[in-house]
């Protein structure tokens, strides 16, 4: 089995171009990252016909957060790739599990200045995780109030979603 874990967030802003490298080092971590953990092991799986690559991705893949850009967008094609990576092993015995927390209790969340509805502890939140990576699921949000928000935001039309996002709370930047 591979987990592909590391993540990074950073608060970002299309306007400032000293933002641009903070884009880029975002979306290395948060995709090639993922892509660059499985490619030496899946090989040996189809050969073996067994194992799991487990990729952490984020509900802030499945709509677009203010502030969070690179966060969102790098979690969005984590996603895409670990679906299409999914569809490619099907039959081969490797199955592939995209996992998408909702916040967890981390260094990485204890900056936001912002409401973080339904935080789970990082003990709580593993737990979890590994019981959906020894069910192989495929697709597992956590935890279970954040998969209903999530689905329900996914369903809002864009200009209701814009409306209702236009002035939420965003991550500050932080470029470096």
């Amino acid at each position: 089995m591979v987990i592909a874990n590391a993540g990074v967030s950073r608060g970002t802003s299309t306007d400032h171009p000293e933002d641009l490298p903070a884009f880029r080092s975002v979306l290395e971590t948060n995709v090639i990252g993922i892509v660059n953990a499985f490619q030496p092991f899946i090989a040996a799986m189809r050969a073996a016909r067994h194992g799991a690559l487990v990729g952490v991705a984020s509900i802030a893949g499945l709509r677009g957060i203010p502030g969070s850009g690179a966060y969102s967008a790098s979690k969005a094609a984590a996603i895409g790739y670990l679906e299409s990576l999914r569809v490619e092993l099907r039959g081969s015995g490797v199955a592939v599990v995209t996992i998408c927390p909702g916040y967890v209790a981390t260094p990485m969340t204890a900056g936001n200045p912002y409401r973080m509805p339904f935080m789970m502890d990082a003990d709580v939140a593993a737990r979890k995780i590994a019981r959906a990576i020894a069910a192989r699921r495929r697709f597992y949000v956590l935890p279970w109030q954040m998969a209903i928000a999530a689905r329900g935001l996914r369903l809002l039309p864009r200009p209701l979603f814009d409306r209702l996002f236009v002035n939420a709370p965003v991550k500050p930047r932080r470029p470096d």
